[in-house]
């Protein structure tokens, strides 16, 4: 996969592709509170920052790929998300519009997510994950909480897209489930990715020009 664009955000794509989902397993009740909680603790951000750092571990090299960049939510709909290393590339989310950017084309190009197909996917999963909006992730992927505090998921897609590529997911919330502070991804093909979220700011101010 393209290092300069993280796996993460292509694998998105794969999991949008149309197809068949697996059948679903029922939450214990237990289960569903976690999940209620992390909702709850979501619903209180309003804006989030992080500087991202990805790891890219390929299993036919000892080699780590590693990627740096910049992470900028605010409600109810706008996004930013930036690699500054080792390439700088990115997106912007403002509700239904956008832009994005890449150091080696020296442009910037406008998109509306309603005429292109893979940046609404990626919207739609990014939007999910910030706001914890577990009712959509559900419909995407079979959950299993490995842990209750701090929230620790186990996410296994149900779209033969994904299935294809991706075995299953972790994801790790922060102490107070706020925000989604490590996301690993394990592939069929055995590479691995870890997406981490370093020294976050909720519900600070925001310069609109970011957007």
């Amino acid at each position: 996969m393209n290092h300069a664009f993280p796996s993460l955000i292509i694998l998105l794509f794969l999991c949008g592709l149309p197809g068949a989902c697996g059948e679903d397993t029922a939450l214990s009740a237990a289960d569903r509170a976690v999940l209620a909680r992390l909702e709850e603790a979501a619903g209180r951000v309003t804006t989030l920052t992080a500087d991202m750092v990805q790891e890219k571990r390929l299993a036919v090299f000892a080699e780590t790929l590693v990627s740096k960049g910049r992470f900028c939510f605010a409600k109810p709909d706008r996004l930013r998300w930036e690699l500054t290393e080792p390439v700088r590339t990115g997106f912007v989310l403002n509700g239904r519009k956008g832009y994005r950017w890449h150091a080696r084309a020296e442009i910037r190009e406008d998109f509306s997510i309603s005429r292109e197909p893979v940046m609404k996917v990626v919207a739609d999963q990014l939007m999910a994950w910030t706001r914890a909006d577990f009712k959509w992730i559900q419909d995407e992927y079979r959950i299993t909480v490995l842990q209750a505090s701090p929230a620790s998921l186990r996410l296994d897609p149900k779209r033969e897209g994904m299935l294809k590529y991706v075995d299953h997911l972790q994801i790790t919330f922060a102490p107070d489930g706020t925000y989604v502070c490590q996301v690993d991804l394990f592939e069929k093909d055995g590479d691995s990715t870890r997406l981490e979220f370093r020294n976050p700011v909720t519900n600070g101010p925001l310069p609109d020009d970011i957007f």
